[in-house]
């Protein structure tokens, strides 16, 4: 009777305990989730109603003009999408392409100037060559100016990303490699059909730090680029928030009221647009990403 009461008593504790954290988590949740319902609404609201009341999740009036204003030109936005879509699967995949071999080669004890090159990629962390010596290798030594290199190629490799796959790949067992060395397979062929399939956790932590990079990219943009069809969305959303003003209008003779002209709501609307691809992402790649993250963190 005693043991029963005892194990009654503390399966009531657990799931009381279990209760309070589903509680508290929700509540962070919703916290979270808020900002980005906040964003998502205050782009259907009036600019007056903005200007008079302040952002709002229940707006008296639902109103489209921000995104009607961001959709006038829809071929100039597409192209915009099309360029951050470009850059970013070619610089996540060749980045992960050479950073993972960067970590694959890092790990290897037999490699003798290991130590060497990893003092080298961690010293880079802590100093930069600065902007002005930036600008003149991108100009006038590689001559990028103007390319679509010129985005892909700044943000192409990170040392902190080189050091998470080493770690994580010194979870994998020295025995695969010495098995499949057996076998006959080269460095190489064990590189892509041992270690990159295991490795899956880390690339799909890596490559989502390494595609947000690239599709928030507008500085090497604001630097680099000229022409107006290789703007990423980014920097061309946000050439259209500085551009919204009335003298445009008025040269074309149309007459506008300027409290309804969106200069606030299309601030949101933006941040819609830019956003809700990645997020869509990130659902498939969760699991992963978690995984990746501790796994690759307990290895040192």
């Amino acid at each position: 009777m005693v043991l029963n009461k005892r194990h009654e008593i503390y399966s009531v504790d657990g799931l009381s305990l279990r209760f309070v954290c589903y509680f508290f988590v929700t509540i962070f949740a919703l916290l979270c989730l808020f900002p980005f319902i906040l964003m998502i609404t205050s782009s259907f609201m009036t600019e007056s109603e903005i200007i008079t009341e302040g952002f709002k999740i229940f707006p008296k009036k639902v109103s489209a003009s921000a995104y009607k204003f961001l959709l006038n030109n829809p071929q100039k936005i597409l192209n915009a999408y099309k360029v951050s879509i470009f850059i970013t699967i070619v610089g996540t995949s060749v980045g992960l392409f050479f950073m993972s071999m960067a970590g694959y080669v890092l790990n290897r004890r037999d490699f003798r100037y290991r130590n060497f090159f990893a003092f080298f990629l961690y010293f880079t962390t802590l100093f930069s060559g600065g902007l002005i010596p930036s600008y003149i290798l991108m100009v006038r030594i590689l001559h990028l100016k103007n390319s679509m290199l010129a985005m892909i190629l700044p943000g192409l490799m990170s040392s902190w990303s080189i050091f998470l796959m080493r770690n994580f790949m010194k979870s994998i067992p020295d025995s695969l490699y010495e098995s499949a060395t057996i076998d006959g397979a080269g460095p190489f062929r064990i590189y892509l059909q041992v270690y990159m399939p295991l490795s899956i956790p880390a690339l799909a932590t890596i490559g989502l730090f390494q595609a947000l990079g690239y599709w928030n990219e507008w500085y090497n943009a604001m630097l680099y680029i000229e022409s107006a069809n290789k703007f990423p969305l980014q920097y061309f959303l946000q050439k259209m928030i500085n551009q919204t003003n009335v003298q445009q209008l008025i040269k074309q003779g149309i007459v506008i009221d300027v409290s309804e002209l969106p200069t606030q709501s299309i601030k949101m609307a933006t941040a819609v647009v830019a956003t809700g691809p990645i997020i869509l992402l990130y659902p498939f790649i969760q699991r992963y990403f978690i995984s990746g993250l501790t796994l690759g963190a307990v290895k040192g």
